[in-house]
């Protein structure tokens, strides 16, 4: 059980790299760190199609690779 949860825990770790890998950059340079968030904030850039899908997976992976993360050190602890 505890090496399935490990080789489990490897493949989220390596999908959320890619995951996060595959997004494009949300702002570029100074200007963008200046006006990046603001832009954000207020939204006048909404992600749609494929960002929007790499954006949720990239919540799904990040959320299970915690909660596997806290599941095999239980495990290991013992």
């Amino acid at each position: 059980m505890e090496i399935a949860l490990k080789i489990l825990l490897v493949l989220f770790s390596i999908g959320l790299i890619a995951v996060v890998l595959l997004q494009k950059g949300k702002s570029a340079g100074l200007s963008g760190a200046i006006s990046g968030g603001a832009e954000h904030l207020f939204g006048k850039q909404k992600a749609r199609g494929l960002d929007l899908f790499l954006q949720r997976l990239t919540v799904a992976l990040a959320a299970g690779f915690f909660v596997l993360a806290l599941i095999v050190s239980y495990f290991v602890q013992k």
